[in-house]
Order: structure tokens, then C-alpha cells, then sequence
């Protein structure tokens, strides 16, 4: 028994796992990989191949990996469970007029909680994955999740929903590095391959980037149901038609297939009536929002007025905000509007590199006056 412990290692195949799970190996740790199969492409009626972390090639890079460095690694199947959850909350957000967040679900509700089942079986003292982020115990005994050093690779921000139990056997080794130092470790290691490798930004189940089509497979009838209703602007009066609620996202200017003399954006969608408003860009401001199912990371609560910075999307540069506890949830006042917030998104909460915790952001929000 290695005296750092035994980890199980998430190994999807790629770069970022594999180095990762190298490095621990290297470091004396007990490693034991598992590529988990999330989701069936094949079944889903796209035109493309699997792509991703769910085909059969990343399955056997990562076994090889493995097998070549001398420790064990497993196939995890767990489709059921990611469909019932990840892929139908997916269609059901869409349904609602919201933009879902699927790799937000999957990472925290998913992946995490089915390792340390397997863990825990394996009998593993830690959990381990190549997510770029940093976890450490803060002074108040809570567990934390901050920045990684590569501010361009940083994914903090899809992790606010692990829980603290969960946390607190989380090993994440390349929050300390750069990804050109991670390419550089894989050629070191002798996988130029994998270095080389280009990387998947789409959603593991729609690979072919069309989520609109597959809700249409999705859904019986979907597009009968929803299709010709209207487009209006902020007054209720009617611009057009257009082809479906579901099939549009807050901030969208592109694919409207409307002409109304200027550049016009998705302000709004109303499932109920099946309008969708549209109008200018500045109307994409907002000064203030609400935020549900919190999760808190670095604290067990906040105080009313709490400064954070909030980040309303994976790429965004974030926005600073006070912070108002709702009972249950969070009313989030910017200090400078924010633009595009789409309800269904997370909003990740930092004070400095630090979470404090997270949320999904709710449809009710306040017009910038």
C-alpha cells in the first residue's frame, strides 16, 4: 500500500487525464484509472460518429495508458443514470425556455458521485480527475475550490456543485500548471500523440453541435407543437413568426431569419405563450439577479452584502456584485450591468481565485432601467 494512498483516477482518454493520472502515479500514489461511458451516440439518431469521451479509441488510449505505466483501469457504464438525469434535465430546461448547463450536471451531480462510489468499493482514499482547478482545506475546515494557474484553461467554474464531502477526497493535479506544460509532460511521457490531439468543446450526446435537432429526436412532435409562434419586442408588439421556443437562446443575433432594418437579439423567451422578445443590444443588461439552488463552497452561508465577483458563463471575465441571501436563494446586484444573463445558466460566485459557491440562475430578473 503506497503510504500517499490509493486514488481512482477519472480517464477519459484524453491529455489533461492522462497526464494527470501519470503524474500521480509518479508520485508515489496507488492509481487505479476508470473511463466512464456516459453516453450512447449511436442510439441517438445523430448523423455522426461518437466523438469525445465516449468513443471506443479514447476507451483504448486510456487503458494503454494505464496498462504501460502498471496500474489497473475499468470501463464504468453508467448511460442509465446520466440519461435519467443529465440528458433529460437537458430537454426539460429547453422546454422551460432556459439555456441547461449539461457538463455543469454531469460533472457535479454525475461523475463525481459515481467515483466515489467506485472508490469506495476499490477501497481509495482519494478521487482524482484532469479538470485545470485547485482544492485545498481553508482555515475554517471547509473544502475549496479556486483557480487554476492557467487563467485560459481555468474550469472552476463548472466545479461549484461538488459537494463537500466530495471535495474532501478530491485530488486535482494540474491546477498548478499550464497547459503547455501538460503537452509538454505527455511528449515527455511518450504519448505525442495525445499532445497533439485536439480537443472537443462540444456536448458529449449532441457531438454534432445541433442541439436543436436533437430535441426534435428527442421530443414526439415537438416541432409541431411549438412551431409559428411569435416573435415581439419588449411591448408585446408581434415582429414575426418564428420557428419554436426551444430552438432559440438568450443573446442569440444570428439564425433569426427575421428583417427588421437593424440587429436585433433574444431578450427573452416566454414558453407559455411561445413568444420570443426580441430587441437591442443594450437591452441584454441587466442590473440584478435571482439565483437558485445554491451550493456553497468556500463558506456555509453568506452575509447580506457580501462582495463577489460573479461570472455568469464559462468564458466570462466576471462581474463585481453584492450578494443577498432569499431565503434559499441569492439575489446577485451588479455593480455595472451584466450582459446576456440566460436563465438555466450557473452563476459562480469568487472571492479572489476562490468559490464561494454557486447556482443556477432563475428566469425572474430585473429589466436595467
Amino acid at each position: 500500500m503506497s503510504k500517499k494512498g490509493k486514488v481512482l483516477v477519472a480517464m477519459s482518454g484524453g491529455i489533461d487525464s492522462t497526464v494527470a493520472a501519470l503524474m500521480l502515479n509518479d508520485e508515489g500514489y496507488e492509481v487505479i484509472g476508470i473511463t466512464m461511458k456516459t453516453w450512447d451516440y449511436t442510439g441517438s439518431g445523430g448523423g455522426k460518429k461518437e466523438t469525445g469521451c465516449c468513443n471506443v479509441d479514447s476507451f483504448n488510449d486510456a487503458r494503454m495508458a494505464a496498462v504501460q505505466h502498471g496500474f489497473p483501469h475499468f470501463i464504468l457504464d453508467i448511460r442509465e443514470e446520466f440519461g435519467d438525469f443529465v440528458v433529460n434535465d437537458f430537454v426539460e430546461e429547453y422546454l422551460a425556455g432556459r439555456t441547461p448547463n449539461p457538463c455543469v450536471l454531469c460533472n457535479t451531480h454525475i461523475k463525481w458521485r459515481a467515483l466515489l462510489k467506485r472508490a469506495d468499493a476499490l477501497g481509495c482514499d482519494f478521487i482524482a480527475t484532469g479538470h485545470y482547478a485547485k482544492v485545498r482545506q481553508h482555515d475554517n475546515g471547509r473544502f475549496v475550490i479556486s483557480k487554476a494557474i492557467d487563467a485560459t484553461k481555468d474550469q472552476s467554474y463548472v466545479l461549484w456543485g461538488v459537494d463537500q464531502d466530495l471535495l474532501a477526497r478530491t485530488l486535482l493535479p494540474l491546477g498548478g500548471y499550464h497547459k503547455t506544460e501538460i503537452r509538454q509532460m505527455a511528449m515527455d511521457y511518450g504519448y505525442p500523440e495525445l499532445a497533439k490531439k485536439s480537443e472537443s468543446y462540444e456536448i458529449c450526446f449532441v457531438p454534432d453541435n445541433d442541439y436543436r435537432s436533437f430535441l426534435k429526436r428527442r421530443v414526439d412532435g415537438l416541432e409541431e407543437r411549438v412551431n409559428g409562434g411569435n416573435f415581439v419586442d419588449k411591448s408585446g408588439k408581434v415582429l414575426g413568426q418564428h420557428k419554436g421556443y426551444p430552438f432559440y437562446t438568450i443573446g442569440q443575433r444570428k439564425g433569426l431569419d427575421i428583417a427588421l432594418g437593424k440587429p436585433a437579439f433574444v431578450t427573452e423567451i416566454n414558453p407559455d405563450t411561445n413568444t420570443v422578445v426580441l430587441g437591442d443590444e443594450e437591452d441584454l443588461e441587466k442590473n440584478e439577479m435571482h439565483v437558485t439552488r445554491i451550493n456553497y463552497i468556500k463558506y456555509d452561508s453568506i452575509t447580506p452584502g457580501m462582495e463577489a465577483t460573479t461570472k455568469i458563463r464559462y468564458k466570462d471575465s466576471g462581474t463585481l456584485s453584492s450578494l443577498t441571501p432569499e431565503g434559499n436563494d441569492i439575489k446577485v446586484s451588479f455593480y455595472q450591468n451584466a450582459k446576456g444573463i440566460a436563465p438555466g445558466q450557473s452563476a459562480v460566485f469568487y472571492e479572489g481565485d476562490d468559490v464561494i459557491g454557486g447556482g443556477i440562475i432563475r428566469t425572474e430578473y430585473k429589466l436595467s432601467l
